[in-house]
């Protein structure tokens, strides 16, 4: 537990000079340790500057943050006063009563109007359309790609790939379009390959990567009011998306099947693939000539629509949330009043973090501020996400266990890999007395 405590003068001196605050404290944010989570830690800093209350934003690596997050909820701990926790975690965190339930907040400040429709539906509302609130959307993130352009721009190149499928090489629209500019590249002899998708399977990789597919091939993973499964994730929409990924990690480069974001930036660094699967909170990595040699020639699109024209993304990103232990809640609502604000939004966009205002990702300026900026605003307005009930983790489980075999070692069918993720989705809801 940290608590404020600046020194008396120093308090004595800020309450005349700033009148916010009757006596300065000190929050604690706690977040995975990546990019974004620096970014906020400047934000916070100017926060500080302005109003005297210092706030840490501290980190765990990703593999440990779920685990030390919810170790420290169910001891009911004051460590941090607010959590920037993934998107799935709502479920579980708001029925076990570890975040504040800032419903009475979200209506005062019209966030339903504020920020982007997808990011108040999946970062904050739960359960489904029950117009409860326990996040404010924070770090907007989805799954996008990257390529290379100078591959794609070569004159040979566009030459040899019209001859072979009758149409321009260029950023594919479709998932048809993905095929086929993977395949035209895969190129083993050369050690150039076609495509870099998500294929761990010890968290949401995999999953998110196969969402990819699904929600653009016009398949849902279920009913989420009625828990309903049957014929929605084994559908034949859910068939095609699954085989259709099945057949683009046939143009991966080698020893691929246990790759997620960090593979997937060496894929385009490295020289190993004409087109890269990842976050967009990653992509900053691929424009610094310090960390990408190829940063000039990469290029970005959004997630192709499927055969239907369909055009949706799996969701990343995460909402801040107000833990329900913190010594220090009232000071914990002063700061998200500050962090809501129309200029604060467009301050965390400029400094780095993928804001979920819409009206900064609507304009032009936040658009053209980075090569990936559009294809970011025209991805964070299509959006779907995983479960979000309390028993995410095992229903992940079941899904990477499912599908894990047949997109990387081809055991099975993609119906019979469905099928049994269907029947292991309805006994853990019947477990849970959801169904």
């Amino acid at each position: 537990m940290r608590k404020t405590v600046a020194g008396l003068l120093a308090g004595i001196s800020f309450m005349f000079a700033c009148g916010t605050s009757a006596q300065s404290q000190e929050l604690t944010i706690f977040w995975a340790e990546w990019d974004p989570a620096n970014y906020l830690q400047e934000l916070v800093n100017e926060y500080e500057a302005e109003t005297g209350v210092k706030i840490t934003v501290e980190t765990t690596p990703w593999a440990d943050f779920q685990t030390k997050a919810f170790t420290e909820f169910n001891a009911k701990g004051s460590a941090y006063d607010m959590v920037v926790g993934d998107s799935q975690w709502i479920g579980a965190a708001s029925e076990a009563g570890h975040y504040v339930d800032l419903t009475e907040f979200f209506n005062q400040h019209k966030l339903n109007e504020v920020m982007a429709p997808a990011t108040v539906k999946y970062y904050s509302e739960y359960p489904a359309n029950s117009g409860k609130y326990w996040s404010i959307p924070a770090e907007g993130d989805a799954v996008g790609w990257s390529y290379r352009k100078d591959w794609f721009e070569d004159p040979k190149e566009m030459e040899a790939f019209k001859a072979k499928y009758g149409y321009d090489l260029a950023p594919p629209k479709d998932w048809k379009q993905l095929r086929d500019v993977a395949e035209f590249f895969h190129r083993p002899d050369q050690k150039r390959y076609g495509i870099a998708i998500y294929t761990d399977n010890s968290y949401d990789g995999l999953v998110m990567g196969v969402e990819n597919a699904i929600f653009s091939f016009g398949g849902e993973l279920g009913d989420y009011s009625t828990y309903k499964v049957d014929g929605i994730i084994n559908s034949e929409k859910n068939v095609k998306a699954l085989e259709a990924y099945r057949e683009l990690y046939g143009f991966t480069p080698p020893g691929w099947a246990k790759s997620f974001f960090v593979e997937n930036n060496q894929a385009i660094t490295e020289n190993l693939a004409a087109m890269s699967m990842n976050y967009f909170a990653f992509f900053p990595a691929l424009v610094n000539e310090a960390s990408n040699p190829n940063a000039k020639v990469t290029g970005f699109f959004a997630n192709p629509a499927g055969p239907d024209g369909d055009q949706y993304a799996a969701l990343g990103g995460q909402g801040i949330s107000i833990v329900s232990y913190s010594e220090n809640k009232e000071e914990a609502m002063k700061f998200l009043e500050w962090f809501v604000k129309d200029e604060t939004q467009k301050r965390w966009a400029e400094l780095g973090g993928y804001t979920a205002s819409a009206k900064v990702l609507e304009s032009e300026e936040f658009q053209n501020a980075t090569p990936y900026n559009k294809a970011f605003y025209e991805t964070m307005f299509k959006v779907k996400d995983f479960w979000a009930t309390p028993e995410y983790a095992e229903l992940l489980i079941q899904m990477n266990q499912r599908i894990y075999p047949y997109v990387t070692a081809g055991q099975g069918t993609a119906k019979e890999a469905l099928d049994a993720l269907a029947n292991d989705w309805n006994a853990t809801f019947k477990k849970y007395g959801r169904q």
